[in-house]
């Protein structure tokens, strides 16, 4: 494949965006402050010469991505409003205003794939960059953080014996038609009706009605499944096509809710894990844990996210904090002097001891290391924001694969800050050239 085509030029017979719109728009000036060149190059490691058609840029690739996490857009609606909108139109890199997308929808889960979280956290590093060179961000918020672990729900619905059972029959029922494989019987309308009778006795507190219901899908599901294995014996092929379904239908059947272990919570997304985090209005969640780092300190610009990275298995949050503050430098090419965590890091993995201070920690502390704990609970609300208006609530990208990039592009909220800070750097000038103003006429 060749490297990534721009072709975009000046337009003879068309006015340039830059002539039709207002130059001095937010969106304007945070595109002219990203060095597009430093995320073209990154994005263009994957792609190397060869034949085939070009893929599309990377500056507008990067600039969807962008606009979709800061504004929480789904991939439909953000290309809808690309469309009709010059100012998305400019960050992206466009030079004549575009009445035919040059990209479909598709195209960003292609890019978001073959990207990967490794070159997608370019993005976050460059709004870091921008933050810095701008004056939102100092140094020393770099080098005094606060981490937390927060939970990121998958995009399914919540998980029963009932439902999941009845919906393996249907998928194995599905498949077999698809693939012509003759079932004995399917059991798909008999199935449906037992498992709404699980939850109807289940609220009427009926609890041994339900049991026989349920033993009765666990028996159907049972004898699909050994049906399906003696239709395709033999036939390497089918084998190989329900092999995937079956094994989580095995494990289905078999898991009970009062069983210990790993389970499967979802047929599309079996990578979903149960996490406990204490919560009384969700005592559990669905989905994976991810680490979140914010300045400890008051940045001008806001609190920023330094680092967001999605950690599958359901680990104990102090083994998390050594690999979590590591990638951190990475990412900001500084060292973390002083790392504040509350309670559930306590037995941490971090070679440096004396660097992190959890909540209620007495000893080593002075007085400037008491008012960076007292802050720590700064990063309990960017985390609501994440999930709020950056897309972290419910995850609709698949796989873990998709955990992990979602987290990262988070990212958004970041370029969300640095959008308030040019608006509030604008205001500060005009008061200032306003007061001078006054000023010389009450002089004159």
């Amino acid at each position: 494949m060749s490297k990534p085509r721009d072709e975009r030029q000046r337009d003879l017979f068309r006015p340039a965006l830059a002539e039709i719109i207002d130059m001095g728009h937010l969106l304007v000036r945070l595109a002219g402050e990203i060095d597009w060149a430093f995320i073209e190059k990154r994005f263009g490691e994957v792609h190397h010469a060869g034949v085939g058609q070009p893929p599309l840029p990377a500056r507008l690739m990067a600039g969807l991505l962008i606009l979709k996490h800061m504004h929480s857009l789904s991939d439909e609606v953000l290309c809808a409003r690309w469309l009709e909108n010059p100012y998305y139109q400019f960050f992206c890199g466009e030079e004549v205003f575009c009445h035919d997308r040059p990209f479909d929808r598709s195209s960003l889960t292609h890019w978001r794939q073959r990207l990967g979280e490794e070159r997608l956290t370019a993005l976050l590093q460059e709004s870091l960059s921008v933050a810095h060179r701008t004056g939102a961000l100092q140094t020393r918020d770099l080098e005094r953080v606060a981490l937390d672990t927060t939970v990121q729900p998958k995009a399914v619905a919540h998980p029963t014996d009932a439902r999941l059972i009845h919906k393996a029959i249907d998928k194995l029922a599905a498949l077999a038609r698809k693939t012509g494989v003759r079932l004995r019987q399917s059991y798909v309308r008999v199935t449906k009706r037992a498992a709404i009778m699980v939850g109807r006795y289940r609220h009427a507190k009926q609890f041994n009605r339900a049991a026989r219901e349920l033993k009765f899908l666990r028996t159907r599901l049972g004898r699909v499944i050994r049906d399906v294995r003696r239709k395709i014996a033999g036939d390497a092929t089918l084998e190989q096509r329900f092999a995937g379904l079956l094994s989580l239908a095995m494990r289905i059947r078999h898991q009970d809710q009062r069983r210990r272990g790993p389970k499967v919570y979802s047929l599309h997304a079996p990578e979903v894990e149960c996490i406990g985090k204490g919560k009384a209005h969700r005592p559990y969640e669905f989905g994976c844990k991810v680490s979140v780092a914010t300045p400890v300190t008051r940045p001008k610009g806001g609190q920023f996210v330094l680092h967001a990275k999605a950690l599958h298995g359901n680990p104990f949050d102090g083994h998390t904090l050594g690999p979590a503050v590591a990638d951190m430098e990475r990412i900001t090419g500084l060292e973390a002097k002083r790392i504040h965590v509350d309670r559930g890091y306590r037995g941490h993995n971090h070679s440096n001891r004396f660097r992190v201070w959890i909540t209620g920690q007495v000893r080593r502390t002075t007085a400037a290391i008491k008012r960076e704990m007292k802050r720590r609970a700064a990063v309990e609300p960017v985390i609501g924001h994440l999930k709020a208006e950056h897309r972290m609530e419910r995850n609709h990208l698949a796989g873990r694969t998709g955990d992990q990039i979602n987290a990262v592009l988070a990212a958004g909220y970041n370029f969300h800050l640095l959008l308030r800070w040019f608006a509030r750097l604008w205001r500060v000038c005009f008061r200032a050239l306003f007061a001078k103003a006054l000023y010389a006429a009450a002089v004159a």
